[in-house]
């Protein structure tokens, strides 16, 4: 697994599918508690362990997993996560079911460019731990968490349905789970893939946009860090002519 400083405060975590997201409240070096956005596949429990430890962090410093959405590639690794750090695990309340294990989450509605993407991505996922669910607590569109001097929680439904953001405003800093993309060719921005409504994660594209933060961090793909804002907004207008088009495949 990489990880890599996108600032201070903020480190990526890179699966072979996937990403999450290490956000520091407080001095460096203090147990001031941290924040894990997102947590990988199954088995990931062990490599954020020793990317904590070389980043000189210690398990119990993780305080809480924000959850983006129940897919495998994100959610997977949470109750792992959680049993080695004692941190709490927090999804939005239409999604928090399938990460519970409660019932199983629906299938995206492929677009046919799509569907060879998905194949290729599944064959580099660990199976599930169907054995383990996370215990959740729910979100709602508007809480607000105490990361970053206020997290913001953004309900954009559309590649699932209990998709959300989470922004931080006083830097400028936003979570986009899925929603958003950029593309691994060449770092293009770009609407999410693998989504239950097309329509919907653009119209949440536009609204994520709206938020002006400077630093994206997406789901999959490299971060922008700078001029996100306005990066993500390009991408939803460009999506939407393509559209009216009728030229969505990629």
């Amino acid at each position: 697994m990489d990880v890599i400083e996108l600032l201070p405060r903020l480190h990526l975590l890179r699966f072979p599918v996937g990403q999450a997201y290490l956000w520091r409240d407080g001095r460096a070096g203090t147990d001031s508690g941290l924040t894990l956005i997102d947590a990988g596949p199954a088995g990931s429990g062990t490599p954020i362990a020793e990317a904590l430890a070389a980043l000189g962090h210690r398990p119990r410093d993780v305080r809480r997993v924000v959850l983006t959405h129940f897919h495998e590639d994100h959610a997977g690794g949470a109750a792992e996560v959680a049993a080695l750090t004692g941190a709490e695990v927090l999804a939005h309340r239409l999604d928090a079911p399938h990460v519970r294990g409660e019932v199983p989450g629906p299938r995206p509605v492929f677009e046919d460019w799509e569907r060879p993407l998905h194949e290729r991505a599944v064959r580099l996922l660990p199976p599930p731990d169907f054995g383990h669910p996370a215990e959740v607590t729910e979100l709602a569109d508007g809480d607000v968490l105490d990361v970053g001097g206020g997290a913001h929680v953004v309900h954009v439904p559309g590649h699932t349905h209990g998709s959300i953001a989470l922004h931080l405003p006083r830097h400028g800093v936003l979570f986009t789970g899925d929603t958003v993309a950029a593309s691994p060719v060449d770092g293009t921005v770009m609407p999410g893939v693998f989504n239950l409504d097309r329509r919907q994660v653009l119209s949440a594209c536009r609204r994520l946009a709206a938020l002006d933060a400077d630093v994206a961090c997406f789901g999959h793909g490299d971060p922008v860090t700078t001029g996100a804002g306005r990066a993500m907004l390009a991408a939803a207008e460009a999506a939407l002519r393509a559209e009216g088009d009728g030229t969505t495949g990629h």
